[in-house]
């Protein structure tokens, strides 16, 4: 149960007990935010948010990450228009020494004036980044355009104009006023008992911090409308960015609730009027997705689609068409009755983790004025009516008042009088009827949604057997939060890909949830929907799987259609043509991400004949040769039963889950093939380099060398001189971000395959540092090979890794993935169940060995993707 008190001095603290991991989160949420900014302090919110982890009165710079990693810590913020928020999640026997980091941060940031000039060359770095990508681009028109006069219409993260502007005196004036006690709220998750908190809190948050509250900043209120709003620009992307969008209240007001569903309604996942309309039965979108946006003051309800740009004024008729029957005519019963299901199961999943608990609780107490709040709103939700919906569309979604924002493709046939057009025409006609529904298929009885709070039983061993047909199944009890993951991986991915199907694990993994014999794509998502869980194919590089997450109330019903979905998948001609489609343009929008970009063309470079060269994605020649014939025969080959590692981690009972896997995957099929042979491929004789010109604000770095395969002994050695040379207290970081100012993000990966993978460092700059910031890192990569590491550096990096790995094994799926995967390639639980033991075992000595084995500068492969 949820504690809330405040100090004397008028902090606020918001506390639950959650003893399923041995985690805790901590986090401070300020109220303020960019919308609190005056115009001369532009991006001095989101500054805030990099300065206070750059030293204080008792920490150095770069000490507090360094300090949160040998913890075995994560440390990270987020600035928003109305709040900036400060987080820790660590090991709970670790939980003060996180705690005093954080209030040390934030009460005593010592704004040192070299390292400020410092920072602003990353946000500087950061703001070219968000240049280069399209979804920011998009939502930076839509929120300019939408707000007139409002700090809404502002980039959180200021100008590199206003940027470049910011004194220390300027920095302290802003931190002076906002970061004081009255105007914080503590938000603490996990492993802990009051008490000890309690004292905790008062010794590092108490007493006078010597800076009065003046009160909240006012902000100028936004005018109604007074008619359409319209911003189409062309832009160098290669689909275009649409939005269709309303004015709606803000957070607190009594329609919201409304508001949340009706969007859950309209296009929120594959169930919803927008996907099913506009991208299924049109084809108009590649993508589409609806939300209620309610900050502090008033919001955005919206429709975001991707698309062809000659589908533009049809895709903009057929969305406005969805809303204009959300206006005139009621959502059924089943509708609602699913989508408030919905809405109270992401309560529920938001349990699994310390940081969603502790992030709930903030987001309540400072932006809802109290964790009471929460209560209310669920009890909003389950009072709904579909005329109640009908009644908030009618008052919101009006075509007189719309807003509508495009990025264009040069040359693209789109105007501001279609826009008028199209939406005139649609509010004379008389609204459509809504869609047909299926009706649904789930048991009679099905009890009213109910937020289930933590069992006190801890996880059960981990049971493991082998069926008849050669399935391997591992059932993990795990009663704390009502929910189960079930994964089924089999061997496969892009290492069993040629040329010349490239890109059919992405396919048929995309088509395993589109039809089966007994239920159509229409059905599975409305079961999906009604089971409050999520189900999908995900393709790897050395393997194929199925994952799907549920409340446990719903476990035999869900598990049958996970199971229908993996042995029975139909691969129908429609589906399958629409899924190759999207895949056709999701290649062709490749360069608008060029962080991958520099990825492919990295692994082409490093790779010559083995099959990790390839996309994932496929290539547009061979993704266009895919048929529903090859799929059901790569299904049939290498999908077997027999072939099959299935995982079920959660709240269930074993005899249930043992009994259905027997039932479903008990018995082989007889057609499984053996594993393609895959032909090693010696590395790189001579430094091999590439460059693909791409006209950015940013160049993408990929420098990197062959590396471990998932058994090698020595990959533990080579996750710790990742570690040690990445993170935010790691050498890349420390030395070229925080001293240099070279880029936002620098970091380095160890990928292992079942055949080599690599280890490479990747880094975005601005095209005049690339020399420099090469040089950076190869002195960087030659340090960690030539000289040994310290002690307490390479302790710091053993406790990171192991810290990590607990915090990213909270959640169900995260478990049950790990399981799954290590089964299907052969290392048995032995990951799961001692990587702490492996990772403490490394020495000094045995990183030094592994960093001359693979960072051999005549035996690596450099990609550069840039202007």
């Amino acid at each position: 149960m949820a504690i809330r008190y405040a100090l004397p001095n008028g902090l606020t603290v918001v506390f639950e007990e959650q003893h399923a991991a041995k985690v805790a989160a901590f986090q401070v949420w300020v109220k303020v935010g960019s919308a609190d900014e005056r115009p001369d302090q532009a991006g001095l919110a989101h500054l805030h948010e990099h300065m206070l982890f750059k030293g204080t009165e008792r920490r150095g710079p770069g000490e507090i990450a360094r300090d949160v990693e040998s913890h075995g810590g994560e440390i990270n913020a987020w600035t928003s228009f109305d709040q900036t928020v400060y987080h820790i999640v660590i090991a709970s026997q670790f939980a003060r020494t996180g705690l005093d980091i954080l209030g040390d941060a934030v009460r005593r940031s010592a704004f040192d004036a070299e390292e400020l000039a410092r920072e602003i060359e990353v946000v500087c770095e950061e703001i070219k980044r968000s240049q280069d990508t399209p979804s920011r681009r998009a939502s930076r028109d839509l929120f300019a355009t939408s707000y007139q006069v409002h700090p809404y219409r502002l980039p959180v993260i200021g100008t590199e104009q206003s940027v470049r502007s910011f004194t220390r005196e300027k920095v302290l004036e802003f931190y002076h006023r906002h970061y004081t006690p009255k105007n914080l709220v503590l938000s603490v998750a996990g492993d802990l008992r009051e008490a000890e908190l309690r004292q905790w809190v008062e010794e590092i948050f108490g007493g006078d911090w010597g800076r009065p509250y003046e009160g909240e900043v006012k902000r100028p209120s936004e005018p109604a409308a007074p008619g359409r709003r319209i911003l189409l620009r062309p832009d160098d992307v290669k689909e275009a960015w649409l939005h269709l969008s309303f004015g709606i209240p803000q957070a607190d007001h009594p329609d919201v609730p409304a508001l949340d569903v009706l969007a859950m309604i309209a296009g929120q996942g594959d169930a919803s009027r927008l996907t099913r309309e506009v991208k299924r039965r049109h084809n108009l979108v590649n993508e589409v997705h609806a939300y209620a946006y309610t900050p502090r003051d008033p919001g955005l309800f919206s429709a975001t689609m991707t698309l062809q740009p000659g589908n533009a004024a049809r895709a903009l008729e057929e969305t406005a068409r969805v809303f204009a029957t959300l206006r005139a005519t009621p959502v059924t019963e089943d509708e609602l009755a699913t989508a408030k299901a919905l809405v109270e199961a992401e309560a529920v999943y938001q349990r699994e983790t310390v940081q969603g608990m502790a992030r709930k609780m903030g987001f309540y107490q400072s932006g809802m004025g109290s964790l009471e709040a929460e209560a209310r709103y669920y009890e909003a939700v389950r009072g709904l009516t579909p005329e109640h919906l009908r009644a908030a569309a009618e008052r919101y979604l009006r075509f007189d008042r719309a807003v509508v924002t495009g990025l264009l493709p040069h040359g693209a046939d789109f105007t501001e009088a279609q826009v008028h057009e199209v939406l005139d025409r649609v509010g004379r006609e008389p609204a459509a009827a809504p869609p047909e529904r299926k009706p649904r298929k789930v048991a009679a009885g099905e009890p009213s949604m109910r937020i289930a709070k933590a069992a006190s039983a801890g996880p059960s061993d981990i049971i493991q057997e082998k069926l008849p047909s050669g399935a391997t199944v591992l059932v993990r009890v795990e009663p704390a939060v009502p929910l189960f993951a079930v994964r089924a991986v089999f061997a496969g991915g892009l290492r069993y890909e040629t040329p010349a199907d490239n890109g059919i694990t992405t396919l048929l993994t995309r088509c395993l949830t589109r039809g089966t014999p007994s239920h159509d794509a229409e059905d599975i998502s409305q079961l999906i929907d009604a089971y409050a869980g999520s189900l999908g194919g995900q393709g790897g590089r050395n393997s194929v799987s199925l994952r799907g997450e549920f409340l446990s109330r719903h476990f035999e019903p869900a598990f049958r259609l996970f199971a229908d979905c993996l042995l029975e998948p139909s691969f129908p001609e429609v589906e399958v043509a629409r899924e190759r489609t999207l895949m056709l343009q999701d290649i062709l929008t490749r360069e608008d991400k060029p962080s991958s970009v520099a990825f492919d063309l990295f692994s082409r470079t490093l790779y010559r004949t083995h099959p990790y060269r390839m996309p994932t994605l496929g290539e547009q020649a061979s993704v266009e040769a895919l048929t529903p014939d090859m799929l059901r025969a790569w299904h049939v080959a290498h999908m077997d039963p027999s072939q099959l590692t299935l995982c079920v981690v959660g709240d269930v009972k074993v005899d249930e889950v043992m009994a259905l896997a027997r039932e479903y995957f008990g018995k082989p099929r007889g057609k499984a093939v053996p594993p393609p042979r895959v032909e090693a491929e010696p590395p790189p004789e001579a430094p091999r380099q590439d460059k693909k010109v791409l006209n950015r604000a940013q160049s993408h770095i990929v420098l990197g060398f062959p590396g471990a395969r998932v058994g090698d002994a020595w990959r533990h050695e080579l996750e710790v001189l990742s570690t040690v040379l990445s993170g935010q207290g790691g050498r890349l970081f420390v030395e070229l971000r925080d001293k240099r100012s070279m880029a936002y993000s620098v970091s380095s990966f160890a990928i292992e395959g079942v055949d080599p993978g690599y280890f490479a460092v990747y880094m975005g700059t601005s095209p005049e540092k690339v020399d420099a910031a090469l040089a950076g890192i190869r002195k960087e990569l030659e340090r960690i090979r030539d000289e040994p590491i310290p002690e307490e550096e390479l302790a710091r990096a053993k406790q990171h890794l192991i810290g990590t790995h607990e915090i990213g094994l909270q959640r169900n799926g995260s478990r049950a993935g790990l399981l799954a995967m290590d089964a299907c390639y052969g290392l048995g639980l032995d990951n799961f169940l001692h990587y702490a033991d492996h990772i403490a075992a490394v020495t000094s000595k045995g990183v030094q060995e592994v960093a001359r084995r693979v960072i051999d500068f005549d035996r690596g492969a450099l990609a550069i993707v840039g202007p």
